[in-house]
């Protein structure tokens, strides 16, 4: 059996392959403790931060248009952590934005690859309580969204379901399930 050490990789060399306004992807040359070596491709990306809001027995959720799936998704809040900005307060921000709702207190979850075969990147979840709704979303230029809530066992129940189909919403429904056991 191999040790820890025999598994990890170095990249020799890296090479941009593409570059988006979303991600860049870039060709690693690698080497094994071992001895093996070869090309893998790694996209660049910002971080992301999620919020599970939680208001008055329901959560606050997002529905909009997913460009890729080519359907509607029905979500929590959430975005790109900004150049420069920690992740709670792109977490605060990406919430007022999205729903006018501001976090009177906000608890970190967890973080976690989004897909660590592919992205270098990290996904950021916190829990939003104390909510006070301001009434005034500010969306960016190219966002549709429209927010509204749905009870917590009603959003459990359907999650993997229809709209409910973002996976990354499953990770932050798990870490949000731990924490309420935990307390």
């Amino acid at each position: 059996m191999m040790n820890k050490t025999d598994l990890k990789w170095s990249i020799t060399d890296s090479k941009l392959l593409l570059h988006t306004p979303v991600f860049d992807v870039n060709e690693q040359h690698e080497i094994a403790a071992t001895g093996l070596e070869g090309d893998y491709v790694a996209m660049e990306a910002p971080d992301w931060a999620m919020v599970v809001a939680e208001y008055q027995g329901s959560f606050v959720l997002v529905r909009q248009w997913r460009h890729s799936a080519e359907c509607l998704s029905l979500e929590f809040p959430g975005g790109v952590v900004d150049g420069g900005e920690d992740a709670a307060t792109a977490a605060r921000r990406e919430l007022m934005e999205e729903t006018g709702f501001e976090a009177g207190k906000l608890t970190h979850l967890g973080t976690v690859s989004p897909n660590p075969a592919l992205f270098k990147n990290q996904f950021h979840v916190y829990l939003a309580e104390e909510l006070t709704q301001t009434g005034t979303q500010s969306l960016d230029s190219d966002e549709l969204l429209t927010y509204e809530l749905m009870p917590t066992d009603e959003v459990i129940h359907n999650y993997g379901k229809g709209e409910f189909a973002h996976a990354l919403m499953g990770t932050a429904l798990m870490l949000y399930l731990q924490h309420r056991q935990k307390n």
